[in-house]
């Protein structure tokens, strides 16, 4: 059975951020994931990484003011240093955490924008930060963001990612295909996964509707988890939900899962 990685942006929200780290490792996760982690200090997240025994899995580069209301900069032509500046900031504590994959969340689609000159310009910020991370042994990553929670996101489907891939042209830069997203935007789950194994390098699922723990919609997750293994994917899943009680007793969908689910 996959990876399971708690997500301690959606998971634990009973307790302070820090203390969620311990709450996940007794939960029985061994991998961690959450949206950003620039406003805590690199040794505090590292040795709650230690003390626990927890792979930092995933974070996001940083995508710039989010309590205004941006969800990434990377689009935007006016951007381009600060974006620069995020992602030497993202190796930063890539390096400190030992995580291996960095998501880019490229942003909201201006109204008044050229979609044209947005996507040359995530092109050529993507192509700079896949050489800046590949350097250190990082994998960058883009996910496509449903348009309904998420208006005017500029990647919204599997596709347009893997033209922004072809665009790229780089090595190391791969999917990040969240199943709750793309249930929303076309759906055929299966097939899909199966068909860009290669360049997916990440996974992460919520049910849908209410981006739920599983079992609370209408995705077919005891399927899809015995297809990701038959198709052989061996990385991680990140549990980007938000449990629709508490943490704890959300955490009942995996009670007939191996411990190889969580290992």
């Amino acid at each position: 059975m996959p990876r399971f990685a708690a997500n301690l942006t959606m998971l634990f929200n009973e307790l302070p951020f820090i203390e969620r780290f311990a709450a996940a490792k007794a939960a029985g996760f061994s991998g961690v994931e959450y949206l950003f982690p620039y406003e805590f200090d690199k040794a505090e997240l590292r040795e709650q990484l230690g003390r626990h025994g927890l792979t930092q899995v995933l974070h996001n580069l940083p995508a710039g003011d989010w309590a205004a209301g941006e969800r990434g900069i990377a689009i935007l032509p006016d951007r381009v240093d600060d974006f620069r500046d995020g992602v030497r900031r993202g190796i930063e504590y890539a390096r400190a955490l030992d995580c291996r994959r960095l998501n880019c969340l490229v942003g909201i689609a201006p109204d008044d924008a050229d979609p044209r000159e947005l996507n040359q310009t995530l092109v050529r910020n993507l192509r700079f930060a896949a050489t800046a991370l590949k350097a250190q042994g990082i994998r960058l990553l883009i996910e496509p963001i449903n348009t309904l929670d998420m208006p005017g996101f500029f990647l919204s489907r599997t596709a347009q990612a893997l033209q922004l891939i072809s665009e790229v042209e780089s090595d190391n830069l791969f999917v990040q295909y969240d199943i709750y997203h793309m249930q929303i935007m076309e759906g055929d789950l299966a097939r899909t996964l199966q068909k860009h194994l290669a360049r997916i390098a990440h996974i992460q699922l919520a049910d849908n509707p209410g981006r739920h723990e599983p079992g609370t919609g209408e995705i077919n997750y005891a399927y899809l988890f015995r297809h990701l293994d038959a198709i052989g994917y061996a990385g991680w899943v990140g549990c980007e939900y938000k449990p629709l009680t508490t943490t704890e007793e959300g955490l009942t969908w995996l009670a007939g899962t191996s411990p190889a689910m969580t290992m």
